[in-house]
């Protein structure tokens, strides 16, 4: 994990990661954190990393030891029909923007994962890449940050059940497009994204246009 003064608690250091960017179902999601100091001891000896590194089990037993260490933390959204007007980069923004106006404190710096700036944040920021298994506030971020889509979109899979939404989150699976190809596209999905059609309609079944 990273320790320089950019996470050590010599600056207030706020860490945001997004999940969900690549979904053909619902909201892209983050989270922000500011780590409490004493965080920095405690939570790299428990295998806190990339949320995709790790299975739903380790995460749910690892979201009860990050939330003590949390000074504050936020969540943040952008909705599959912001996604569609806006483009997923900007959404992603959007949400992670979000996320941070939930925070208790203003950070000094931020961290964000990859190499893409976040353009509307006007504070200090540097871009961290694989930062959600490098950053330990960043890997805190992307651990919430799945935590609560998943909980989330397993809670809409009872709305909009067929799609298989609570096994892959609204990923674009060969199941969940074949579910699409079959039900066409709830108002939940991503109609922006690159699609085939469906009795002439469009019926998203593949990522993201290019950022």
């Amino acid at each position: 994990m990273t320790t320089s003064k950019l996470t050590t608690g010599k600056l207030i250091t706020a860490g945001v990661d997004e999940v969900g960017k690549g979904c053909l179902f619902g909201p892209v999601w983050a989270a922000a954190v500011i780590l409490k100091p004493q965080a920095f001891a405690q939570l790299p000896g428990l295998g806190v990393t990339d949320s995709k590194a790790l299975s739903a089990k380790r995460r749910a037993a690892l979201l009860p030891l990050i939330q003590p260490q949390l000074e504050t933390f936020g969540y943040g959204q952008a909705s599959a029909a912001e996604i569609d007007r806006l483009g997923i980069r900007a959404a992603t923004e959007l949400a992670m923007l979000r996320a941070l106006q939930r925070l208790q404190l203003m950070p000094e710096l931020l961290l964000v994962d990859g190499c893409l700036r976040l353009r509307p944040w006007q504070g200090e920021q540097e871009t961290v890449v694989r930062g959600d298994s490098s950053c330990l506030a960043i890997s805190c971020a992307s651990i919430l940050a799945k935590q609560a889509r998943d909980a989330l979109v397993e809670r809409l899979a009872l709305v909009w059940p067929g799609y298989g939404l609570e096994q892959h989150h609204g990923y674009g699976t060969l199941k969940h497009r074949q579910a699409i190809a079959k039900l066409g596209p709830s108002p939940l999905h991503r109609l922006s994204f690159a699609h085939g059609t469906k009795n002439g309609n469009p019926v998203p079944i593949a990522g993201p246009p290019g950022l």
